[in-house]
């Protein structure tokens, strides 16, 4: 199930990412880093806390959200329904280690977006590059944080293999 799960906020992010014409800040590998007792994230926010200390960590990046187990979809900040059922995501792909800024790997390797996971996944890219999507994961019930999580998928190993923390 978590598979699947996995492969949808991918594809959504991905759909995400192409509807977003607006620049945002990359989040670097160790943003995605939780404290394994507490499951805190680097920049301080943990279970328990509200919408002020997820967006004085998250607010100009990009965050993906599902509004009562619905699609995954872009919402500017203000428009968040951080009362009610919700699920937050920050993705980024990671190509050698580095956080890949979509518009520019896209133009700069002549690519449309909507082929950019077939040209990230495809084993001749892989056979010299190493490919990692990562997303932190925010579970949300009545504007309080319930679940942090951090997943990835590894697609030089298994483009289905992913590990949550």
């Amino acid at each position: 199930m978590r598979k699947i799960a996995a492969c949808l906020i991918l594809t959504f992010s991905l759909t995400f990412f192409n509807a977003c014409g607006e620049e945002k800040p990359l989040l670097s590998a160790t943003d995605y880093d939780l404290d394994a007792e507490t499951a805190q994230t680097i920049r301080g926010v943990k279970i328990g806390d509200g919408a002020d200390a997820f967006l004085a960590a998250y607010k100009d990046y990009d965050i993906l959200s599902s509004v009562n187990g619905g699609d995954y979809r872009y919402l500017a900040v203000e428009e968040i329904p951080f009362d009610g059922s919700l699920t937050t995501i920050l993705p980024s792909f990671f190509v050698d280690g580095t956080a890949l800024e979509l518009d520019t790997f896209c133009e700069n390797n002549d690519i449309e977006k909507d082929s950019l996971l077939s040209y990230l996944t495809d084993e001749a890219y892989l056979e010299h590059h190493a490919v990692v999507y990562q997303y932190l994961i925010f579970e949300w019930e009545n504007g309080k944080i319930k679940d942090i999580r951090s997943e990835s998928m590894d697609y030089n190993k298994d483009g289905s293999y992913y590990t949550a923390n």
